[in-house]
């Protein structure tokens, strides 16, 4: 199996951020995707650049073009944005991101009608229909194949920090789930989805997606859902960690903490340095406990099985960070990271959001839609 991975321009950055349409006056999931998407769809049938369609009806997925800037991602996303109010506000229908839509019903979902979809719910049944979930996804271009995979074992070792300061899934189906990010577990139950291999060289990767297809497991490379995988087509480094962030301020700031690592772990290779890696065991306990904790999770730092609060890795990892985001231009998104840090993540405001409700969480998602405006943390 020959995957090749395709040239681009090295720390070079895209977003993509999935979107819930929801019903302005009952907070409750709208099947209207298809709807914005036929409206938009360009004159001569090709794809919208920047709004795309997504595996149900009452979601929509804005994406950035190729950047060099985090900000200039985030102007793609604002602007597309926009041109779906235009549409969406009309029909009473606000746009909402968070991991997981607070109370509704995965069972009354519509499946987008596309062969790819209808092939995923049919191999995935209740798993595949239970995926009523929202994510934040960030392409790093990567200018030589050699760097991809060492890359993505060592972006293994800041899972935690990612997931834990994007958690916005604490409730499923009206129900607190005790978890500050549900997505990242419902997700992994998918086959080819979690945390993927650690291969040593670009050949046992080709081997795997050989093997995958020879069997029939995925059609294509794009049905290996890994939540660090490379994109050969883009000639990326794709993060697929972050819950569905809910506001736009909080995007760009988990873009930019995802574009400095990636471009930090490139420049370590550069001049000769071993990358720091975790054993697979070590990575696998700290997404279940970002998962379960977020932003009280003691995550385990190196091979030696050192602890830390995850808030206080962040902190360090910040002010590490900061030269290399004054290279790439995103020191002020970077420093957003703190904000966070602060403010508490989503789950935190939600569940507070909760408690202010006497438990309703039709308040939730009000909230969620009011930060979603503001474009960011209230």
């Amino acid at each position: 199996m020959h995957l090749p991975f395709a040239r681009s321009e090295r720390s070079s950055v895209g977003i993509e951020w999935e979107l819930a349409l929801v019903d302005k006056d009952s907070g409750d999931l709208r099947q209207v995707a298809q709807t914005v998407l036929d409206a938009v769809e360009p004159t001569d049938g090709s794809q919208h650049p920047h709004i795309r369609q997504e595996l149900l009806l009452n979601t929509v997925e804005v994406v950035s073009g190729v950047c060099r800037t985090v900000g200039d991602a985030g102007r793609d996303l604002e602007a597309a944005i926009e041109e779906i109010r235009v549409l969406t506000d009309p029909l009473r229908v606000e746009l909402m991101s968070a991991g997981t839509h607070p109370f509704a019903r995965w069972a009354q979902q519509k499946v987008t009608d596309k062969e790819r979809y209808a092939t995923l719910i049919d191999r995935t049944q209740w798993w595949g229909r239970q995926m009523l979930i929202y994510g934040v996804h960030v392409h790093v271009g990567i200018e030589d194949r050699a760097k991809v995979l060492p890359i993505s074992r060592a972006m293994l070792g800041y899972f935690a920090h990612l997931q834990s300061l994007s958690a916005s899934s604490p409730f499923w189906g009206g129900k607190d789930t005790g978890y500050a990010s549900n997505r990242a577990l419902m997700f992994q139950q998918l086959p080819t989805a979690g945390l993927g291999f650690q291969f040593e060289t670009w050949e046992q990767l080709e081997g795997y997606v050989g093997d995958m297809m020879h069997t029939g497991v995925i059609d294509q490379f794009d049905e290996v859902r890994w939540d660090l995988r490379p994109s050969p087509r883009f000639g990326t480094l794709e993060t697929r960690i972050c819950d569905g962030a809910t506001n736009l301020t909080e995007v760009l700031a988990l873009a930019a903490l995802n574009h400095c690592l990636v471009e930090h772990l490139s420049t370590l290779l550069d001049q000769g340095k071993e990358l720091p890696t975790i054993p697979a065991w070590f990575a696998q306990e700290n997404k279940w406990r970002s998962a379960r904790y977020g932003m009280d999770a003691i995550i385990i730092l190196d091979r030696a099985g050192n602890e830390e609060l995850v808030t206080e890795a962040v902190s360090k990892l910040l002010v590490e960070l900061e030269p290399v985001a004054a290279r790439l231009g995103c020191l002020a998104e970077l420093d957003d990271v703190r904000l966070i840090l602060r403010r508490g993540a989503s789950y935190q405001r939600q569940r507070a959001v909760a408690r202010r409700n006497g438990g309703e969480l039709d308040a939730v998602v009000r909230a969620l839609v009011a930060e979603m405006r503001a474009g960011r943390p209230l």
